[in-house]
């Protein structure tokens, strides 16, 4: 049967803006036609991913050493919470009072120590290869499950993350980047409203669509392939500028106590945001916050910057379970990677990437639990160790995404999403 010439909005927001930036009419009409393979059932319908860039030491957070010597233990004491067994830093006694509904994984790994390098592994699933450029686990849920509803599927928070590329795809199945701190005042993100004026989209006054349209038609000339863009371009601005999506980014509509009770600073309005977005519809947020890299003087970095995580991500968890929506909302927190069992001279610790701890929450996943456990000095893991690729494929489990799908790299590569293995064990 021969396809329609026409395209309605509703089955391009069905397949989604980056597809549709992605695609020919023709293609995206069969792709709204094509029955996707059955992949796991999805628990989660969106994931908030909170990323501490710099590297946040396993002992400063999720995984304290009370009992270890001094020169392992560190500043910082150890606290109790909700959950018998499970100690957190004194740093987060806010976050204390929410543990019930975590999944703290104590053994997570992986091989690379340079912060380039380990953040790529963490923010796509996979080490980095001389041979691929991976996409964002961001990217991944975008190219394969498009958007909810009015709005991109994908969103940054302030910026994306220079390791958080859409790699083999198209660029359009990158982030949207609000642009800026949601917490400063006259904050308005980036391409929603046209500029006084200017009644319609325009590549030289939109200049963030401009740059995501030119690195399109370089992916498809390399490709080898010919498309008009001005419909899809159309459309594409449709979308991130619809009230639906204005309204989703806009914080004011809050009250003032439910912005106070984040925290007004970019870790609270950050997460307030990501909050409305993932309610609006949104598939994939990844808030990015602080500096973590504490060679030296780790006691002043940690103390300045915790206590504002502390106040947003309670709030956040607590929020997220009032409303119902934890759960099918999965929340992680991530970093780069560990830091070393022992503090250095300079009172700080160094690049470790043997061990370290991820928090997990909601969108299907056990609560309360603590799964793994690392040796006397969190050197390494003694048990339930979880490789970087193994968090990944649990993500996109739970998002109903079959990690051992392959999707076609460079044109002729068929590459599987991801190459680790579901951590059963954490699965409500």
């Amino acid at each position: 049967m021969k396809a329609s010439t026409s395209i309605s909005r509703r089955q391009i927001l069905r397949v989604g803006v980056g597809s549709c930036l992605s695609l020919s009419l023709g293609q995206c009409l069969s792709l709204q036609a094509e029955e996707r393979p059955a992949g796991p059932v999805a628990k989660a319908k969106s994931v908030i991913h909170i990323f501490l860039p710099g590297a946040l030491g396993q002992h400063e957070s999720w995984d304290p050493k009370p009992d270890a010597a001094a020169e392992y233990r560190g500043e910082f004491g150890a606290i109790g919470t909700k959950v018998a067994g499970m100690q957190l830093c004194e740093l987060l006694s806010k976050t204390a009072g929410v543990a019930d509904k975590l999944t703290l994984l104590r053994g997570v790994w992986h091989t690379e120590s340079a912060h380039e390098r380990g953040q790529m592994t963490m923010l796509t699933g996979w080490r980095p290869s001389p041979a691929v450029m991976y996409p964002s686990m961001g990217s991944i849920v975008s190219h394969e499950l498009g958007s909810l509803k009015d709005l991109p599927p994908f969103v940054s928070i302030p910026s994306t993350p220079a390791q958080s590329g859409t790699g083999y795809l198209s660029p359009t199945f990158g982030a949207f980047s609000v642009g800026g701190d949601p917490s400063q005042p006259g904050f308005t993100v980036q391409d929603l409203v046209l500029p006084a004026g200017v009644d319609h989209p325009r590549f030289e006054t939109r200049r963030s669509l401009k740059d995501v349209v030119d690195a399109h038609h370089a992916h498809l000339a390399r490709s080898g392939a010919v498309e008009p863009m001005g419909k899809f371009y159309q459309n594409a601005y449709s979308m991130i500028s619809s009230p639906a999506a204005r309204e989703a980014f806009n914080l004011k509509a809050e009250s003032e106590a439910v912005r106070e009770s984040y925290g007004k600073n970019l870790a609270g309005q950050g997460m307030l945001m990501a909050r409305r977005l993932v309610a609006a519809g949104v598939r994939f947020v990844t808030v990015s916050y602080g500096s973590w890299d504490h060679h030296q003087n780790l006691k002043k970095g940690v103390t300045d910057q915790l206590p504002q995580f502390d106040q947003a991500y309670a709030a956040l968890i607590a929020d997220l379970a009032a409303s119902g929506m934890l759960d099918e909302t999965l929340v992680m927190v991530s970093t780069d990677f560990g830091r070393t069992p022992k503090m250095n001279s300079a009172g700080g610790r160094d690049h470790w990437a043997k061990c370290f701890s991820v928090a997990l929450a909601g969108g299907g996943v056990k609560r309360g639990l603590v799964h793994g456990v690392s040796d006397a000095t969190g050197a390494e893991p003694m048990e339930g160790a979880v490789a970087a690729e193994d968090l990944a494929a649990t993500i996109f489990h739970l998002m109903g995404i079959s990690p051992e799908k392959r999707l076609m790299a460079m044109g002729t590569r068929p590459i599987a999403i991801n190459g680790g293995k579901v951590v059963q064990d954490i699965l409500a």
